[in-house]
């Protein structure tokens, strides 16, 4: 059974459970000190598209983006992820715009795609992979979230210490344009040489849900709120909704249960592309559920082309 991330992560302080769990969160970044290994170089160019905070920060829609405009410049590129059977949705998004390799270890995926010839993997994960050197690493960041209580797993959702943004060179904020002045201010504050790319979520088919109408939402993402707040900037009418935790399998009951809920309310159903993709069609009545289509768009794409052309 999948869990939602505790919300005294998403605290803008640590509270007392978080303080509790801190000998734990110390003890797990001792141990992963330990696990580092001499990250290795290949011959086929490696971009990381990754995370500090744990879950929803835009890397799939990302990695999608960056394959887009090396596509454009006629560069041979692929995705690679390590395998995890609870991440079929993402894996299905990727293999819609290029060839995806997949495989319980990374680097073999990435001889896999050596040999298929390819210029460039994009690896959709994979930051805290120390047996990978990556030609660029991207850290991404969810505006809503930012670091949350600002502590590591299990104390708060972060992979490693936000300090070590010192060690990365390309952030990029992925939202809806929330809280960009504090999140900028702060990131300069522990790393000067930041370059700082920004994205905004923007809905591919809007125009197909009538602003007259009422709503009934649900998700299974680890953003669920930015999904929330680019809905409501479209002036959809929001009545309820439901969120479960990140890549969450959505069983026939649960499905009725939404669909029984909608209609007692009289409203229409709205989900995300990726929680749409996880619902099994031999088994449950999708015809009442619509989903948002939606693309990550590159504030300044001059800035992201650049720093491409570096590898």
């Amino acid at each position: 059974m999948k869990l939602k991330k505790p919300k005294f992560w998403n605290y803008s302080k640590p509270n007392l459970i978080a303080y509790l769990l801190l000998p734990f969160s110390i003890l797990l970044q001792i141990f992963k000190s330990f696990q580092k290994k001499e990250g290795r170089k290949f011959k086929i160019k490696t971009i990381c598209v990754g995370n500090i905070y744990i879950g929803g920060t835009g890397k799939t829609s990302l990695c999608i983006k960056v394959n887009e405009f090396l596509s454009k410049k006629n560069v041979k590129s692929c995705f690679v992820k390590k395998y995890y059977k609870d991440q079929v949705d993402e894996q299905k998004l990727l293999q819609n715009k290029s060839e995806i390799f997949i495989s319980k270890n990374r680097i073999d995926a990435l001889h896999n795609a050596e040999m298929k010839g390819y210029d460039v993997a994009i690896l959709d994960d994979g930051l805290q992979d120390s047996s990978i050197n990556c030609d660029i690493n991207f850290v991404c960041f969810n505006n809503i979230n930012w670091i949350g209580n600002g502590l590591t797993i299990p104390s708060g959702p972060l992979r490693e210490n936000i300090n070590n943004l010192k060690k990365y060179n390309h952030i990029f904020l992925n939202g809806n344009s929330e809280n960009l002045e504090s999140i900028t201010k702060k990131i300069n504050e522990i790393n000067l040489n930041s370059i700082i790319h920004i994205g905004e979520y923007i809905p591919l088919n809007i125009d197909e849900f009538n602003k007259e109408d009422s709503y009934v939402v649900f998700s299974g993402i680890g953003n669920h709120d930015t999904f929330i707040s680019m809905i409501k900037k479209y002036k959809l009418n929001i009545v309820k909704e439901f969120e479960y935790p990140d890549h969450y399998n959505y069983s026939k009951d649960e499905i009725n249960k939404i669909c029984k809920e909608a209609e007692n309310l009289k409203c229409k159903i709205i989900t995300t592309e990726k929680d749409f993709l996880r619902i099994d069609k031999n088994k449950i009545n999708i015809d009442k559920i619509k989903y948002i289509k939606s693309s990550l768009k590159i504030i300044n794409e001059e800035k992201l082309i650049n720093t491409l052309a570096e590898i």
